[in-house]
C-alpha cells in the first residue's frame, strides 16, 4: 500500500508521536496504532520484520540519511497537523553578544517568525507538553496568518480542531 487509506482493517501502524497517534486513531479507527521506538534504522527494521504494516517517520530525517526510497507517501498538514514550530530553525545567542543581533538579522524570515510565534502561543495557552496531543500549523498569505489548531485525547476519541485568522502583527494574540 502507498497510503494509509489503503490499509486493510486491523493493520498495525507505528508512530513515536502521541500527537500523530491521536490523529491517526481518530481518522482511521479501523487501524491499530502502536508506539514505535528506536532510531531510524531500528524503526525501519521493525517494519521490514513485519512488526508493523506501516510506520510514520519524519521525511526530513529519512532524506537527511539519504533514505529517500523508503518514503512511500507524505502526510499533508490537513491529514496530520504538526507540532508547534516543527521544522523551524532558531539561532540563540548569549544576551551579552548584542553585536551579533545585526549580523544575524538578515537570517530572520519574518513570515516564519510570525507563524512560529502564533503556533507557540497556541501551545502555551493550551499547556502543550509531550503528554498532550496538541498540534498547531500556521500559514501566511498577503500578511494574513491562518492558524490551524488541534488538541485531543491520546486515544483519539475526542479531537478538537479550530482555525483562526489575524494580521501578521497579531501573531502572538492569534
Amino acid at each position: 500500500c502507498e497510503r494509509l487509506e489503503e490499509l486493510p482493517e486491523g493493520s498495525v501502524v507505528g508512530t513515536s508521536s502521541l500527537r500523530r497517534e491521536a490523529q491517526l486513531r481518530a481518522r482511521f479507527p479501523h487501524l491499530q496504532v502502536k508506539p514505535l521506538r528506536g532510531n531510524v534504522q531500528t524503526r525501519l527494521a521493525k517494519l521490514d520484520n513485519g512488526d508493523y504494516d506501516a510506520i510514520i517517520l519524519a521525511a526530513a530525517g529519512l532524506e537527511r540519511l539519504q533514505l529517500h526510497g523508503r518514503i512511500r507517501s507524505l502526510l499533508p498538514p490537513s491529514d496530520s497537523l504538526p507540532a508547534a514550530g516543527q521544522g523551524a530553525l532558531g539561532i540563540e545567542i548569549a544576551a551579552h553578544r548584542t553585536d551579533l543581533v545585526d549580523i544575524l538579522l538578515p537570517l530572520n524570515h519574518a513570515q516564519t517568525a510570525a507563524c512560529v510565534t502564533a503556533e507557540r502561543a497556541l501551545a502555551r495557552a493550551l499547556g502543550g507538553s509531550c503528554q498532550v496531543p496538541l498540534a498547531a500549523y500556521c500559514t501566511e498569505q498577503d500578511g494574513l496568518l491562518t492558524l490551524h489548531g488541534l488538541v485531543g485525547h491520546p486515544d483519539g476519541s475526542v479531537i478538537l480542531r479550530e482555525e483562526a485568522q489575524a494580521p501578521r502583527e497579531y501573531a502572538d494574540a492569534l
